[in-house]
């Protein structure tokens, strides 16, 4: 049997839909290094009042490897693609989209071309650049980046093993680094380098006034990633954005603290 454009899409991103069929829909969208997984302890709390729905970015958790082409994910517009066509496949508007990290640009970017589909974005641990660049501070030097890139490059592995608890923070709980370490060597080490490099090389900071859509930003306390005054920047350049900032520490709060994240993204949506 031939597979319709819809289920051609919602396998290539390994779209699941749980929840409440008659909620507004939530979409949930996952940072580098992840998958919808890293959803597990949030995305249910929302099950009973809203239609939720995860998916892996292609190349990430169970997406479909074959679908990855590096020309279309050069650039985060791929993935901004994927979005909409999950959307219209799933024949929803009026969405709150939730991004973490990388993710959060993704919506962005895809809240511009069509804000038809969107009523709300939440942006978590956004960061338009990672670079610093003359008065912006995005919290990585040029080198620093160049210097990391190479390591990804030389040893994937290793420097996932170094880099992830970093990213994740809170080193008084080991075992949240070891997850996500576990979850950065799963996935395909070429398309991890190819992502990164696309990640940490991007730049949307002129995408952030042209957002139309009601904004929460949502920024941990001691990110390593993104820090306080990138998400500063990403509140004040979108137009009447509200920004919060968690207890939790670290770049992937969806993990290190589930519950108050949770708790965030219910207000803002009540």
């Amino acid at each position: 049997m031939i597979a319709t454009t819809t289920e051609r899409v919602l396998r290539r991103n390994n779209v699941t839909v749980s929840g409440n069929p008659a909620g507004r829909v939530l979409v949930f969208a996952h940072g580098y290094g992840c998958s919808q997984a890293a959803w597990n302890l949030v995305a249910p709390q929302f099950e009973q009042d809203y239609r939720v729905v995860l998916f892996d970015h292609v190349g990430a958790g169970d997406s479909d490897l074959s679908a990855y082409d590096r020309g279309k994910y050069d650039s985060l517009h791929g993935y901004a693609d994927d979005i909409l066509e999950i959307l219209a496949a799933l024949q929803v508007s009026d969405v709150v989209f939730i991004g973490h990290s990388v993710s959060a640009m993704m919506g962005v970017l895809a809240a511009n071309r069509d804000p038809s589909r969107f009523g709300s974005l939440i942006l978590v641990g956004p960061s338009p650049r990672y670079v610093n660049d003359d008065a912006y501070h995005g919290g990585f030097e040029p080198a620093a980046i160049t210097g990391l890139l190479d390591a990804l490059d030389a040893n994937y592995l290793g420097w996932s093993a170094s880099t992830a608890p970093m990213m994740m923070g809170n080193a008084d709980r080991p075992e949240l680094g070891d997850r996500l370490t576990r979850s950065f060597c799963s996935t395909d080490p070429d398309i991890a380098r190819h992502f990164a490099h696309v990640t940490f090389l991007s730049d949307n900071r002129a995408d952030l006034s042209r957002v139309v859509v009601p904004t929460l930003v949502l920024q941990s306390t001691d990110d390593a990633i993104a820090p306080l005054e990138v998400g500063q920047y990403v509140h004040r350049m979108i137009p009447d954005s509200s920004l919060q900032v968690l207890r939790t520490t670290g770049h992937i709060p969806n993990l290190s603290g589930p519950d108050e994240l949770a708790e965030a993204i219910r207000a803002h949506l009540e």
